[in-house]
């Protein structure tokens, strides 16, 4: 008989990994006992990464969440681990270290036992303090190594990698093949060289099936010594998720390691509840593609929590490409089409960004600037005409050291643009920032929460919490669930009903009712839309998403009278994660703010009036 292997349910991930959300807290208080019935997990992975952002965007309270959710898995001796992304928290943007430290302590005070920690960049002067901090809040380090597969990600450099971390006082390491193109062979060298090293800290081994490799690259790791193995289950396993518990089990039994039974009986009991937490709204956020194995993920090397979103954002991106196409009577484009021309970019482009490893949020930044690109390019423009904020930050160094070369083509832009190259240690580059979100708080009468947990919440999220203090996150959640369903349900006949629009005629806006056949217009069908006040140059939206004047309490607002200079900040659109920023094309003053913060906005929607 081999070594004991173990097994960590990454529950919150299975569904990330799939769409949009996770569980409310009901569902997720729900299935934990049949999960605990099981009886072959040592771990459940519980929070982390978006858990924190969706809870929000249900207009519920995520550390009631995950208080509640921890509890059963700690009563019955199983450990909770939880994502953490180093310099970036929870979060797609840097955090300061203030509000990184009060991170730790909230968790384990919640019930969290171990921090996943990784950086984007493999950059260990990001996670280094994240080891310290979970020390001191008397959690375990767990520091990953982010796998992916380039001329610089050799098998030397995880190795070397893996022992710096624990040189600086990491207690186990998690190989984390987020993408799932980490090579079997190569996989399974970098555990040994490990287990070489250092017999006796625990290695633990998170992949996605995706592309096709991770089956071999599961018994490959345990051949070389891993101790403990990621498995999701059905319905979420395969596709864009995890290899599925069963299969796992049985081809490590085969193999003579020594691994938990399962208690088939509550497995069906989980596996019934997951349906039905599908059934009941979940699955609208969730792509029928997403549970496909594709090989043509192996170039892009796109990680699979990254692919349950990316196909939910593709919808809008396509009707974004499309409303262009039928203004000038060009063919459609085809999704599919549109997810190979996006596959193309992100080989094209990763390279040429220095070859970060592709998992949130630089994942994230490598596709957004792709689909930029694409959507660019579809409509007659250069590539690298839209690049975000925090776009740029990676670019410059400023959230730590590129793994590779920067293409001259973006040096040379930013040089043109005024950008500063930084070298020194990204965390500088964000100030201490509790203080004042401790002022806001008291200026809203909020409470702080908990082991400051409400404080934590809103200096992590900003302005997801307003939203969910607002009520307005739950509003737009359920609105979202209720349009998704009704499309869902309709019929063909359905769509020649009577649609209101609303047109230009001369620069004067109209409602019309378009519909097939013959029908009798209500006399208001016709009556003028009053314009939103003000005079001036309108500020169109260059991409469709949510509008915010703000993305932190650093920042102040911009309102109506302000003056603004040509390239000054004026606000920002958030799509795909991240925050675009959206500057001044000319000087004036602004005569009208037209769209609410958090309000969605399409393509060329006026935001705002400068005279």
């Amino acid at each position: 008989m081999k070594k004991e292997i173990k097994f960590s349910l990454v529950f919150r991930d299975m569904w990330q990994s799939a769409g949009k959300y996770v569980p409310r807290v009901d569902q997720l208080v729900k299935v934990a006992p049949a999960i605990v019935e099981m009886g072959c997990f040592a771990r459940v992975e519980t929070n982390g990464g978006g858990f924190e952002q969706v809870n929000l965007l249900f207009g519920e309270n995520p550390n009631k969440a995950v208080r509640e959710w921890t509890k059963p898995f700690h009563e019955a001796g199983i450990q909770t681990h939880m994502l953490d992304r180093a310099l970036n928290g929870l979060r797609m943007s840097p955090v300061p270290a203030d509000v990184r430290k009060l991170f730790y302590k909230v968790k384990k005070a919640q019930g969290t036992d171990i921090t996943r920690t990784f950086c984007g960049l493999n950059d260990i002067r990001n996670i280094a303090p994240s080891i310290t901090y979970a020390h001191e809040a008397g959690m375990i380090s767990q520091c990953s190594l982010c796998i992916t597969h380039s001329p610089i990600h050799t098998v030397e450099y995880y190795t070397d990698m893996a022992l710096k971390l624990i040189k600086l006082g990491a207690d186990e390491i998690c190989i984390k093949d987020m993408a799932g193109i980490g090579r079997p062979v190569s996989l399974g060298k970098i555990v040994a060289n490990i287990k070489a090293a250092h017999p006796d800290i625990p290695i633990q081994y998170h992949s996605h099936a995706g592309p096709g490799f991770n089956m071999a690259s599961i018994l490959a790791v345990c051949e070389a010594g891993c101790d403990y193995i990621d498995v999701g289950m059905e319905p979420l396993s395969w596709g864009t998720g995890h290899a599925d518990l069963l299969s796992v089990q049985a081809m490590l039994k085969d193999a003579g390691f020594k691994v938990p039974e399962i208690n088939m009986e509550a497995y069906m009991k989980v596996r019934a509840l997951i349906q039905e937490f599908m059934d009941d709204f979940l699955g609208l956020y969730i792509s029928p593609k997403n549970r496909l194995m594709n090989s043509l993920l192996i170039g892009p090397g796109l990680p699979g929590g990254m692919m349950g979103s990316l196909m939910a954002d593709l919808e809008s991106n396509l009707e974004s490409i499309n409303k262009y196409k039928a203004k000038r009577n060009l063919p459609f484009m085809k999704q599919d089409e549109l997810l190979i021309k996006l596959f193309n970019e992100v080989a094209y482009v990763w390279p040429r960004v220095g070859y970060p490893p592709l998992v949130t949020p630089f994942s994230q930044y490598v596709k957004n600037l792709s689909m930029m690109n694409v959507m660019a390019m579809e409509k007659g423009k250069e590539r690298w005409g839209m690049i975000a904020d925090d776009i740029w930050d990676m670019l410059l160094g400023k959230a730590g050291k590129l793994p590779g070369e920067l293409a001259p083509e973006l040096v040379e832009k930013a040089e043109r643009e005024g950008r500063k190259f930084f070298n020194g240690n990204p965390q500088d580059n964000y100030p201490d920032a509790l203080d004042k979100y401790r002022k806001l708080m008291k200026e809203n009468k909020w409470e702080l929460g908990e082991d400051d947990e409400e404080l934590f919440e809103y200096a992590m999220h900003p302005a997801q919490y307003e939203a969910y203090k607002s009520g307005k996150a739950k509003e737009d959640f359920l609105a979202d669930v209720e349009k998704r369903r009704a499309e869902r349900d309709k019929s063909p006949l359905d769509d020649a009903k009577p649609k209101t629009l609303t047109v230009q005629v001369d620069g004067q806006a109209y409602r019309v009712t378009v519909a097939y056949g013959d029908i009798d217009l209500p006399a208001s069908a016709t009556d003028k839309i009053t314009a939103p006040a003000g005079e001036g140059q309108e500020v169109a939206a260059p991409l469709e998403g949510k509008f915010f004047l703000t993305k932190n309490a650093q920042e102040t607002p911009l309102k109506v009278g302000d003056k603004v200079k040509e390239g000054d900040l004026l606000c920002y659109i958030e799509a795909m994660k991240t925050y675009n920023a959206i500057r001044a094309d000319f000087s004036g003053t602004v005569t009208a703010i037209c769209v609410n913060p958090g309000d969605s906005v399409s393509e060329d929607d006026v935001l705002m009036k400068i005279g």
